[in-house]
């Protein structure tokens, strides 16, 4: 069950009889690798006790909207819903199917489904005659016609003491399922990339350097993308403060250009990637002769002599073969496709990412962004502003479109 190692998994509980296998399943999805955050809706808990699984998944369990009503905090189900990479409902009522087929919101639960950017699936249970309701039915297909995957249930006894199609499907059945389902959404499975983000810090002394105001929010984006679609990658990453963590991602902490040269040559020798993608934006130039320690402001130089940082993304282009797909990003002060032109050339990229400080809401500081892609003078993709989880999706199907033309490289 490789394919569950590492992954994110939202499980909801309702108030089913059958919320007893809730415990076996998180065990089963524990044991595969799976992180496991539970969501109960009030119900569930007439059957089962947050404490067992919330001790079992390893984290706390959420339940009710309000946290402490005295304190005013309160559950964060838009963070639930960004965290998962799926969200899986098992057991379903036919409650909680109805309430998602339209669309309430009168559960944490349900407001979780409601804010999640994530997959879902739905492990009915209930008795046979409910499961087949021409409602159930309905709902249950109007769940299929927005994309949410149903496991069915299994045919057997069920708590009535009737015999028929309703009973939650064995724990280890939606285990595999969800395995498998993984396996078919993760297209790049096999490919491994290579990324610079963020920026670089090159020191003048101990506390002062010359840096640029990336947040590496763009890149990490991307290498999210990419590895929530099967890829395995190298982050080579300066100094940025956002955290994150994904089991097919290797990060690697750099400061200065120089450290993200080395950085950069050694995971191409390591394993030679399928794609690279220089999101970074590296310094042009270092201090020649940094200070030790902290200078006072009396002995700062009036002046400082620089000296020119390699070229990080052309040093990796030209290092690997052709057929490994190389992607540039320019950020211009105005129009840039001309840049942009000369930097394909230059640095040997297949593709360059163009985005402008001119147009509103791009570039740093931001959480949106405007972008170009340029692969040749007659052939530009321009976009609309999008958030950057948006920009690094169309990025992503372009990647992937061009890697399934061919095997991984190793």
């Amino acid at each position: 069950m490789a394919m569950l190692k590492g992954r994110r998994v939202v499980l909801g509980v309702t108030g089913s009889i059958a919320a007893y296998k809730s415990a076996h399943l998180v065990r089963e999805l524990v044991k595969a690798g799976a992180d496991v955050r539970v969501v109960m809706t009030p119900g569930a808990q007439e059957f089962i006790s947050p404490l067992t699984l919330g001790t079992l998944s390893g984290h706390p369990v959420s339940s009710e909207l309000t946290e402490d009503r005295a304190a005013g905090t309160w559950t964060d189900h838009v963070e639930l819903g960004l965290w998962g990479d799926v969200v899986l409902v098992a057991p379903a009522t036919a409650h909680t199917i109805s309430g998602m087929a339209e669309g309430r919101g009168d559960s944490l639960l349900l407001t979780v489904l409601l804010s999640a950017k994530c997959p879902v699936i739905v492990a009915p249970a209930m008795d046979r005659d409910m499961f087949s309701h021409p409602a159930t039915q309905s709902n249950l297909q109007r769940l299929r016609d927005r994309g949410v995957h149903v496991i069915e249930p299994d045919e057997g006894e069920l708590a009535s003491g009737l015999q028929g199609k309703g009973r939650l499907a064995e724990p280890e059945r939606i285990r595999t399922e969800l395995s498998d389902w993984f396996v078919q959404r993760s297209p790049l499975l096999g490919y491994h990339g290579l990324m610079t983000v963020g920026p670089t810090h090159e020191p003048i002394d101990a506390v002062r350097f010359i840096g640029n105001r990336s947040s590496g929010r763009q890149g990490l984006a991307i290498a999210l993308e990419l590895a929530k679609r099967g890829m395995t990658l190298d982050l080579i990453a300066g100094p940025i403060h956002l955290n994150f963590d994904h089991p097919a991602i290797r990060r690697v902490n750099v400061e200065t250009a120089l450290d993200m040269e080395a950085a950069s040559l050694s995971a191409i020798k390591e394993h030679l990637p399928d794609v690279i993608i220089g999101t970074a934006a590296v310094a042009d130039v270092r201090p020649s002769a940094p200070l030790s320690g902290k200078a006072s402001k009396n002995d700062l130089p009036s002046s400082i002599e620089l000296t020119q940082n390699p070229d990080v993304l052309l040093g990796m282009t030209s290092l690997v073969p052709s057929a490994c797909l190389k992607v540039g990003f320019a950020l211009a002060d105005d129009d840039g496709l001309e840049a942009a032109l000369r930097k394909k050339g230059t640095k040997g990229c297949d593709m360059i990412v163009l985005n402008s400080l001119a147009d509103k809401g791009a570039g740093f500081g931001h959480t949106t962004n405007q972008v170009r892609f340029v692969y040749g003078p007659d052939r530009i993709d321009s976009f609309e502003l999008k958030t950057k989880e948006a920009v690094a999706s169309d990025l992503a199907d372009v990647i992937q479109s061009r890697l399934s033309q061919r095997p991984p490289l190793t």
